[in-house]
């Protein structure tokens, strides 16, 4: 069983992964960052966060009674997604760009995020299969590790969004499209490897 900062490490370097990925989010969170400030990315993803965390609530006080006696097969399921999501990442990461061709700019970063997120199936996708997986893994250690493995998550997303609307509003990209390419490969492979060892701990 995972320990708090185990957990908490888990949530930031998985939810990294998902928060890299090119996605409406990412696009709002540049657009708005043009004639916005630092914060752009803050308030983005503090948008983001409201969605999830009613997902989460939702899975505390209702999927998790469900699902916990199958933990093993949601495992399962989540460790193969992991590796679905990890090949994608790595295809996905030979078009990557940092730059978008949108010219209109989001006015309200908190609503961009908040849309932006419920209107992306990846979104659903990967709270269907991963996030209650891993929600649902940190409840068998009780509701500090699934706390611990949302905060490492939001983190990762504020983090990232943060640096990306920092460089955005200087006039400049945070990364170059070569770097950011190699990062996403980096994460795909993480997310295969742990979907891998995931399945290997289901039992299954």
């Amino acid at each position: 069983m995972y320990d708090l900062f185990q957990m908490g490490l888990l949530g930031f370097v998985i939810g990294l992964t998902g928060a890299l990925a090119p996605g409406p989010t990412l696009v709002a969170t540049i657009n708005a960052s043009i004639n916005g400030d630092w914060t752009t990315g803050l308030k983005v993803s503090l948008g983001h966060a409201i969605v999830e965390l009613f997902l989460v609530i939702l899975i505390l006080f209702g999927l998790a009674t469900i699902a916990l006696p199958y933990t093993s097969a949601i495992a399962g399921i989540g460790g193969a997604a992991l590796i679905a999501f990890g090949a994608l990442t790595i295809t996905g990461s030979r078009k990557a760009t940092m730059s978008t061709s949108m010219a209109k700019t989001v006015a309200n970063p908190y609503l961009a995020g908040l849309v932006t997120s419920v209107a992306n199936p990846y979104f659903w996708i990967w709270w269907l299969s991963i996030g209650s997986a891993m929600v649902i893994a940190g409840l068998e250690g009780g509701l500090l590790l699934a706390g611990a493995f949302m905060i490492g998550h939001w983190t990762a997303d504020t983090v990232w969004l943060t640096l990306v609307s920092t460089g955005i509003s200087k006039g400049r990209t945070i990364l170059p499209d070569t770097a950011y390419r190699k990062i996403m490969v980096l994460c795909g492979i993480f997310l295969i490897f742990f979907g891998f060892y995931y399945i290997s701990r289901s039992g299954i």
